[in-house]
């Protein structure tokens, strides 16, 4: 009897411990090389950072789940000949824009070498928390409240550290003023990573 106790006592302790060493939390930062779609802004590369936690929850071997919270700033810059239907938003003397979105992407991993590369792939769900109010005369609102996107890339796993790299892609217009032009974000994300 004491034996079936214990047995039982024991195979409880290892599952937990084994589901346990499945999951992790962590905090992570980057920078965000992008761009927005559209002909109202120039086709270049612009930089901003991302910052926030991630947690990993293995499924079986091969497979984990990777929700993150992210604040994202995106940042681009206006065209000089913006068509005449934007100039009363956009304010000719101020061409920057600058995006700040709180992010939510839900990642798919893969292990492809072992622990150590990880293929990632997920939609990714963005609040706008503010523009640049600045850019925009008489409190006029130009970009949408949301963006959703899709998301892959790798990540390496040296111990504790994540290095990742990515490519997002938004998927729906963010043009908030008309549909006679659609903006689309899209860039990459370079990040590092600490699982705690």
């Amino acid at each position: 009897m004491k034996a079936k106790l214990f047995l039982s006592l024991f195979a409880l302790v290892f599952t937990a411990t084994a589901s346990m060493a499945q999951f992790h939390i962590g905090v992570k930062g980057g920078a965000n090389i992008n761009k927005i779609d559209g002909a109202s802004f120039k086709e270049q590369f612009s930089y901003g950072y991302h910052l926030g936690g991630f947690a990993e929850i293995g499924i079986g071997r091969k497979f984990a789940i990777q929700p993150e919270v992210l604040f994202n700033q995106y940042s681009t810059t206006v065209t000089n000949d913006i068509d005449h239907v934007y100039e009363d938003v956009f304010n000719s003397d101020q061409s920057k824009v600058r995006l700040n979105y709180l992010s939510i992407p839900i990642l798919l991993n893969y292990k492809l070498l072992g622990n150590f590369l990880t293929l990632q792939a997920g939609p990714q769900f963005s609040i706008l928390m503010d523009q640049n109010k600045n850019l925009l005369q008489n409190g006029g609102r130009a970009f949408s409240d949301g963006d959703f996107a899709m998301t892959g890339g790798v990540q390496l796993k040296l111990s504790a550290l994540r290095i990742s790299g990515r490519y997002v892609v938004g998927l729906n217009n963010i043009n908030d003023i008309d549909n006679q032009d659609r903006w689309k974000n899209q860039g990459f994300q370079v990040s590092l990573g600490l699982a705690l």
